[in-house]
């Protein structure tokens, strides 16, 4: 056996801070690619300007180094331990890896925004560093420590799917029974992972790994299917897309980039399967400890950003906040592109759960809803004079609940991401009022909107605090109007249609 290696405690706290920061304001370049060109081939223009922002997003974030998305993930880290490795450390690896992440989080240069809960079922009380990781360990032969990292969004850990199939039952069939359940809040266009065989709880974890590997459908097309597996991904790919959900669930040819594929012996009456997608930040990185010292993932090369340079769209109409009335709201129609000017409040879940106990208690409070528009979003603190950190929104199914309470106080505008539900769209044609949805993937573009920010009710409830956002030229697009008319629903059947009819993707 050759020399123990040892791996010093330091050097993996580095190493994965270092690496969390990289991930938060990096994209990977084969996702880079991969949109660039599904950018290129885009048909539908609303679709197409969601990709552009997100792509223009995407490089100003690399060059200010700040998050690609507001919501930076809960940490998973999957190392592949050498058995002729050993850590030089009295805590547990659990620990070492979490003041990496601590550390990474904590930055103060670009501070990211702590999202994990401690006490998930009652209290829910926020760990403030991210801390802890969900760590999975796998010791292997070798000299090496190799570490996988990734930054998992909400969203699309939201979508999450599974199910314990009988082993007749036809995978794909699921897969397309589950896209429109998914509806748009994982912010396609991304990835999707799918774990096959093994059991439950190792399934789920299959898919999550899977979304580790690059993109590359393009070559598996270009030089064809060599396996079942591959077959399978060619399959899925083609079929998903054909579907129309298009970016951010607008309509189009681009719903997924990729399909992943990792599969496991399985007992012979059951066949697990399940499917995780990744959405457009997506975030994970890679990188070897050899015991030299800290690794560093080097920096990629601006000019592989394709030239997008997203821009508002001449058919934008603007619109002022501030002097918005329920007619103008009503004479908006879906599909609509709107730029925003004036002030807004936010608020989401938390902000929205405490106003519905204070209206319980008969309490005052704290703001005047009448004839104002809310946006749905958690923003990251702020840093070097910034007024907000990025701030984009948040999914919006999730204050569907609450959304008649708010019509009720006088909100004649919500903002969010994605698709409201059936009750919800009911709720606000009955109130005649609109809902608009902003881009997910492009938090640092629409907070260069935001010229003003300030706290003015909940502030102990941190980034879930009710802020007032001055804003200039913020683009949104009409999602659901004063009618109840859908684009999230309307759009993807068209875009379907016309695929089918005009061939626009490869055959199925």
């Amino acid at each position: 056996m050759s020399e123990m290696v040892v791996i010093e405690e330091e050097h993996l706290v580095e190493s994965i801070a270092d690496a969390l920061q990289y991930i938060s304001f990096y994209h990977p370049m084969d996702y880079i690619k991969a949109l660039g060109e599904a950018y290129e081939a885009e048909m539908n223009p609303a679709a197409k300007d969601a990709i552009a922002q997100i792509l223009t997003n995407s490089k100003m974030c690399a060059e200010g180094h700040r998050p690609i998305c507001q919501d930076t993930g809960i940490v998973n880290v999957f190392l592949k331990w050498g058995q002729n490795c050993r850590l030089n450390s009295d805590k547990s690896l659990q620990d070492v890896v979490d003041e990496g992440v601590r550390r990474g989080y904590n930055n103060p240069d670009n501070k990211l925004r702590a999202s994990v809960l401690a006490d998930p079922a009652f209290t829910r009380r926020n760990t403030k560093d991210n801390t802890p990781c969900v760590l999975d360990v796998e010791m292997v032969p070798g000299d090496t420590v190799v570490i996988d990292v990734a930054a998992k969004g909400g969203g699309s850990e939201a979508k999450s799917k599974f199910k314990m199939m009988n082993p007749s039952d036809n995978i794909v069939d699921w897969v397309l029974e589950m896209i429109p359940q998914m509806g748009a809040g994982w912010c396609p266009p991304g990835m999707l992972g799918i774990g096959i065989g093994g059991t439950a709880e190792h399934c789920v974890k299959l898919a999550k790994k899977s979304l580790m590997d690059p993109i590359d459908m393009g070559q598996l097309k270009a030089r064809g299917p060599q396996n079942d597996i591959e077959r399978l991904r060619i399959e899925i790919f083609d079929k998903v897309n054909a579907m129309g959900v298009g970016a951010q669930g607008l309509g189009g040819l681009a719903t997924v980039l990729d399909v992943k594929i990792f599969d496991w012996p399985c007992h012979a009456a059951n066949k697990p399967v399940a499917m995780i997608p990744n959405c457009a930040a997506t975030r994970h990185a890679h990188l070897t400890l050899d015991g030299s010292g800290p690794a560093y993932i080097p920096a990629p090369d601006l000019s592989a950003w394709p030239d997008v340079g997203w821009k508002p769209s001449k058919e934008a109409k603007r619109v002022d906040l501030d002097n918005l009335t329920r007619e103008e709201v009503q004479g908006w129609k879906n599909g609509d592109r709107l730029l925003l000017s004036g002030s807004m409040l936010t608020g989401r879940d938390a902000a929205h759960k405490r106003i519905a106990d204070m209206l319980e208690k008969g309490e005052e409070l704290p703001v005047e809803f009448k004839n104002r528009a809310i946006y749905y979003v958690g923003p990251v603190d702020p840093v070097m004079g910034e007024v907000v950190g990025p701030a984009g929104p948040t999914t919006a199914t999730r204050m569907d609940k609450f959304t008649d309470m708010m019509l009720d106080l006088g909100l004649i505008a919500m903002i969010g991401k994605a698709e409201r539900g059936q009750g919800a769209t009911e709720v606000i044609a009955k109130h005649k009022v609109a809902y608009l949805m902003a881009v997910g993937g492009a938090a640092y573009l629409v907070a260069r909107a935001i010229k003003d920010a300030k706290v003015v009710a909940f502030e102990d409830l941190g980034m879930e605090a009710i802020y007032e956002f001055r804003v200039e030229d913020m683009p949104v697009t009409v999602a659901v109007d004063s009618e109840g008319n859908n684009v999230h629903t309307l759009a993807p059947l068209v875009w379907r249609d016309k695929i089918a009819k005009e061939h626009l993707l490869p055959a199925t």
